[in-house]
């Protein structure tokens, strides 16, 4: 049995489903439970300190503590999609919708049960995507846990309608080779295009064969989404130049892939790569160039900078369990790498990213998911670390990049050591944090560097489908 927590599986371990398969099963309605959630923060449970510690310039607005039915052991908060006003929230056992119209009082709306590792979470329109990356016996809600590498096994991406978001409903699964860690959606008034993240190959499994240097492309019908299916599998990570001594021999697919449709690019945080795209051709992806980096173990995601100048990845050292914020490892291990992107799409390395704040041997701490804050002129990220918090980081100047705020939280008991902030994104002048253990947590910055982000508005934000601002 496997359990799936951040990249640590694909780091270590991946899993697959081959395309196609028996027709899929009568729908489920998936279980939902609804219930309000105070402004208030919620009670500490699990921590070894009781202690919030934050920068000045930010504030704590409010916590939606996980509740029943979210409130197992491994009913871990994963990622964040918004549309409207609304937050969406993944969740090893299913998803949660908050009505944040009010921030400093959000409401939950519905919460669904749909296992599945680990339910990365994106929307558009009225259609919700969830990525499953371990074998089910099924696709819908009502399946269980699979075998590893059996011809029978499920994995892939389900789809629910979420025009009801006290009533969502399940629409479709669509399975994937090697399942799907991650995705990137772009939209479209007529097609939605899904792009899926999978590692793998498995050795000796029946639904993740060597090689794996594809990537899966779902064309979901808007008017008919119930007909999803891969449309395309280029091969566009099978020709990658191998370093010396390289971890990683043969392509393992991506952990994530980033899509800027307005600027035609996408990246790919591969295993042992950067990859830069061009996705004129959203079904037929071409590699502009590929680039790797001594100092990174897992390359994990990628940000684009508004302008499209420049491109963030980000290395998960210890695929996001381990202690690496801490004295013994390197400022350039775990960390950020900032690339510039000149007007020929070349990428070129200028430096690194760090969260400066040393953390205890007992918190998982790494570099994870996040997005760009809206401010014209400059190139200013939030970001997810685990126990690390939350992170506010300036790379206007792509060689000396800074914090200018942070969150967190004391460490957790060491039974409970898998915590911490597992996205960070800025939404509509607020920031969300989907922490593993305590629910989304809300926050405002107030700094003259990130003020001007509070006069845009966005209508959807999913931060593996960059818009500009």
């Amino acid at each position: 049995m496997r359990r799936i927590f951040g990249v640590l599986v694909v780091a270590l371990l991946a899993t697959g489903c081959s395309p196609g398969g028996d027709a899929p099963p009568p729908e489920v309605s998936p279980q939902a439970a609804t219930s309000s959630a105070s402004a208030s923060a919620s009670a500490a449970t699990g921590l070894a300190v009781d202690a919030i510690d934050h920068s000045d310039n930010v504030r704590v607005v409010a916590n939606v503590p996980l509740e029943a039915p979210f409130d197992g052991d491994e009913a871990w908060g994963t990622d964040l999609a918004f549309q409207g006003d609304y937050a969406f929230v993944g969740n090893y056992a299913g998803f949660t919708i908050v009505d944040i119209s009010d921030p400093e009082k959000p409401q939950v709306v519905s919460r669904t049960v749909c296992e599945g590792g680990q339910n990365d979470i994106s929307v558009t329109g009225d259609l919700l995507f969830l990525s499953v990356d371990y074998p089910r016996d099924g696709e819908s809600c009502a399946s269980k846990e699979g075998e590893e590498g059996a011809a029978g096994s499920w994995e892939g991406v389900r789809i629910f309608d979420v025009s009801d978001k006290k009533q969502p409903k399940y629409v479709t699964s669509v399975r994937t080779e090697c399942g799907s860690h991650t995705h990137a959606v772009l939209p479209g008034e007529r097609t939605v295009y899904v792009y899926v993240a999978s590692s793998g190959p498995v050795p000796d499994s029946e639904t993740c064969p060597p090689p794996h240097a594809a990537m899966d492309i779902i064309e979901v019908p808007v008017d008919a989404p119930e007909t999803a299916r891969v449309a395309a599998r280029p091969p566009v990570f099978g020709e990658r130049p191998l370093a010396e001594e390289s971890e990683y021999e043969n392509p393992r697919g991506c952990h994530d892939v980033t899509v800027y449709p307005e600027r035609k690019l996408a990246a790919g945080a591969c295993f042992g790569d950067g990859v830069l795209m061009d996705v004129s051709n959203p079904l037929l992806p071409r590699v502009l160039q590929v680039v790797q980096d001594p100092n990174f173990a897992v390359w994990h995601s990628a940000t684009f900078n508004n302008d499209g100048t420049k491109l963030v990845f980000s290395d998960e050292l210890g695929g996001g369990v381990s202690a690496t914020c801490d004295k013994a490892t390197g400022k350039q291990e775990g960390a950020n790498a900032i690339y510039d992107l000149t007007p020929g799409n070349e990428l070129e390395r200028r430096g690194y990213f760090k969260i400066p704040r040393l953390q205890t041997e007992d918190e998982n701490c790494v570099a994870h998911n996040g997005s760009l804050i809206p401010v014209k002129g400059k190139d200013i990220m939030v970001q997810g670390w685990y126990q690390g918090g939350v992170s506010v980081w300036d790379f206007t100047d792509s060689e000396n990049a800074r914090e200018i705020g942070y969150f967190e939280r004391g460490p957790l008991r060491p039974e409970l050591s898998l915590g911490g902030s597992w996205s960070a994104y800025y939404y509509n002048g607020f920031i969300y944090s989907s922490d593993i253990t305590k629910g989304l947590d809300i926050l405002e910055i107030n700094d003259p560097l990130t003020d001007p982000a509070k006069t845009v508005k966005m209508t959807e934000l999913n931060a593996q489908s960059q818009r500009s601002y």
